[in-house]
């Protein structure tokens, strides 16, 4: 195992504990041997859970899509790994996995084993389609693209690399930045212009192929790779711990300057090459306590909107969603990027922003009528698309009689601008009229959400300046 090294104590630290010691082993506060284990392995326990986070989760993603068929094939990802799952349908209400879904492209989803050798994707033109597959390490944070806006939309072959390859890729292979651990995961989106348009991408996600290096330019077809352990059941109390563990164990933290950090962990057994059921009582006890306490920190950041910047009721993402561990916050990549996302695009590639509160700070509830006015000129600064989608608190789409989950660039033409060139979307239960349908997005008869998606988002919104407009309550139903 790769040893790390530690920095000395200084002398002068050293003199002023043994200075201030003796009062504090004297006072009423002495506690027990036992008290001082267990706190410690919670107070690092917290800061251990919250950082080794996605090593839990992408462990469980992992083998639920690649070891367990769905009852519905359609419902969920499940192929072997290093072979992709393409979804075929767009995404509606009658999905109810949570996640805030996307109904504006169709998933092509992949888990890779790099750790023998690189995976080459090849892809084919896609002039005039956006499309992006986004990589991600099993620290849930990205590594590299390839797509419009990363590789254009010629043809091409791309190796995707392991840490520890070193190697000839055979002609015509563009070597992409390495993945820091032996597995990851490849998450592509491919846009759909509307219902009628579906089949047209199913004949382009055929078109997507992933290749073991050992394969390239055989006739041989790879076997179906299933070999992928299962986490722990959480009928043990120390499961996420142990998890954790051997996540961890076959792909190692990864990022220069945090070594101190995940070196620290293994004090109280966490971390690679670690056993947390060796620790004493009083140590799992604290370990205990501190994954029920970071799960409430990851879900109380959520839920308060994260780090993120605010403006009109909408939040912005922090400019770390993406690859926010590299930038050492933990936090928002435990509980916003992975818990929340899985993984989420770089903001290069897109901006979510979402909002659950109107222009007055309340709750929005489909017993209520919202309008959302773009000024004239006034719409999302993109070089893809743009949607605005609704989700029940469920994190699903919500079913209404117009099977309708978003509004945004596409289809074309089917949202009507008012005559100084405004555009005006009516959030509501029932339907604002007839005459006011095609600008009409159903809401639930009860809370929602709402998420603003801009694909290649330009300069304001990058850095953060453009301003979505207020969802503003124009009836509200009498309490």
């Amino acid at each position: 195992m790769k040893k790390w090294h530690s920095t000395r104590i200084p002398v002068w630290v050293a003199v002023a504990c043994a200075v201030a010691l003796p009062a504090i082993l004297t006072g009423p506060a002495l506690a027990q041997e036992s008290d001082w284990r267990e706190e410690y392995a919670f107070t690092l326990g917290v800061q251990a859970y919250i950082y080794g986070f996605p090593w839990v989760f992408l462990s469980q993603i992992r083998w639920q899509w690649v070891t367990q068929a769905p009852l519905d094939p359609e419902g969920g990802p499940y192929a072997p790994l290093n072979e992709f799952w393409h979804a075929r349908r767009l995404s509606t209400a009658a999905d109810r996995t949570g996640g805030s879904p996307n109904n504006d492209t169709l998933y092509s989803l992949a888990w890779i084993d790099l750790s023998k050798e690189p995976v080459i994707l090849s892809v084919p033109a896609l002039s005039g389609r956006y499309y992006t597959f986004e990589m991600s390490s099993m620290d849930s944070d990205n590594f590299a693209y390839v797509g419009t806006r990363a590789t254009g939309t010629k043809a091409g072959n791309y190796a995707i690399v392991g840490p520890n390859w070193a190697g000839v890729l055979p002609p015509g292979v563009m070597e992409l930045p390495h993945s820091r651990t032996p597995y990851a995961l490849i998450t592509g989106r491919t846009l759909v212009y509307g219902t009628d348009d579906v089949a047209s991408v199913h004949a382009i996600q055929d078109q997507y192929k992933l290749t073991p290096l050992s394969y390239w330019g055989s006739a041989d077809e790879q076997s179906a790779g299933r070999d992928v352990w299962a986490p722990y059941p959480t009928t043990d109390p120390l499961a996420a711990w142990k998890t954790m563990n051997r996540a961890m164990t076959e792909n190692p933290p990864n990022v220069p300057g945090q070594e101190s950090l995940v070196n620290s962990f293994a004090t109280i057994g966490v971390g690679l090459g670690q056993d947390v059921a060796a620790m004493d009582d009083a140590t799992k006890q604290g370990l205990e306590r501190a994954a029920l306490e970071g799960m409430a920190i990851m879900h109380g950041f959520n839920v308060a909107g994260g780090s993120g910047h605010k403006v009109n009721g909408w939040t912005y993402p922090p400019s770390t969603l993406g690859r926010a561990g590299q930038y050492d916050d933990f936090l928002t990549r435990a509980a916003t990027q992975c818990w929340a996302g899985i993984v989420a695009n770089d903001p290069q590639e897109a901006v979510y922003l979402n909002t659950t509160t109107d222009a007055e700070g309340i709750q929005l509830n489909g017993a209520n009528s919202y309008v959302m006015r773009f000024p004239p000129n006034g719409l999302p600064d993109v070089g893809a698309f743009w949607s605005v989608s609704m989700y029940g608190m469920d994190h699903n789409f919500v079913d209404n009689p117009l099977d309708r989950y978003k509004l945004g660039s596409y289809p074309e033409g089917l949202m009507q601008f008012d005559p100084d060139g405004s555009l005006t979307l009516y959030v509501q239960y029932e339907s604002p009229g007839v005459d006011r349908e095609s600008n009409w997005l159903p809401a639930p008869d009860g809370d929602f959400y709402l998420v603003l998606r801009n694909y290649l988002p330009g300069t304001g919104i990058l850095n953060q300046t453009w301003e979505p407009p207020s969802v503003v309550a124009v009836l509200r139903r009498p309490n």
